[in-house]
């Protein structure tokens, strides 16, 4: 491999965030348990984060929307406003999180800082995901920051053409295969998947990945053997 940069996802790769998320989902379904059962009230959240990814795209805010709204729509409207405003308590209880570094992370960064240029390519908040980096110590490891409305082909085609590389020389890391690996892949790059335990279900891919440019390992550390 003709590696240059080297990409990292930052939620769940980085530092945790998924589980913090199912903290708030947990207090949002015993928020609203007199009117939907837990089970019924997670689809219908889930399915309104769905339908509004391309109005608000990802990350925080929306989800605190995405929570009113559900809120408002399985309570016909009924809703009263001690309950809508710790809806907003929980989206600003996730915005207000310490960061938890995952095991190993500083330890790889340090063994490829100067060797790789590295890179945090991460979509969300803007000013939540810069937050969490400034709050994560991990700032000076990386020699570019990319915060992503979302991470389709043509988005890290526009990061690879930014970086002044081919896409052979580019290697992604992150927990999902639906945004941090298969993208890379189609566009000739390298990915490697380092899952995590907790994912959100948009994010999962059910068919098995198969690709000379694809590696799989189980945690951070092990991709030293492959650099």
């Amino acid at each position: 491999m003709d590696i240059k940069v080297i990409a990292f996802d930052a939620d769940d790769t980085l530092w945790v965030n998924e589980p913090y998320f199912k903290e708030i989902e947990e207090k949002f379904c015993d928020l609203l348990e007199d009117y939907l059962p837990r089970h019924t009230l997670v689809k219908e959240l889930f399915k309104t984060e769905i339908d509004n990814l391309s109005l608000y795209g990802y990350g925080v805010k929306g989800f605190m929307l995405s929570m009113i709204e559900t809120a408002l729509r399985v309570t016909n409207n009924t809703l009263n406003i001690e309950a809508i405003e710790k809806a907003i308590g929980f989206g600003k209880e996730l915005l207000q999180k310490d960061i938890e570094l995952l095991e190993g992370v500083e330890d790889v960064l340090k063994a490829l800082q100067g060797k790789y240029r590295l890179v945090v390519a991460t979509k969300g908040d803007l000013l939540d995901q810069e937050r969490k980096l400034k709050k994560s110590g991990l700032e000076h490891y990386f020699h570019h920051i990319e915060i992503m409305s979302d991470k389709q082909e043509s988005d890290y085609l526009s990061l690879i053409k930014h970086l002044d590389i081919e896409p052979s020389q580019f290697l992604m890391m992150g927990n999902s295969l639906k945004s941090d690996v298969l993208p890379v892949l189609a566009i000739g790059g390298h990915g490697i998947h380092i899952p995590y335990h907790t994912t959100w279900a948009h994010e999962t891919v059910e068919h098995k990945v198969e690709h000379v440019n694809f590696k799989h390992v189980n945690h951070i550390n092990e991709v030293l053997q492959f650099l």
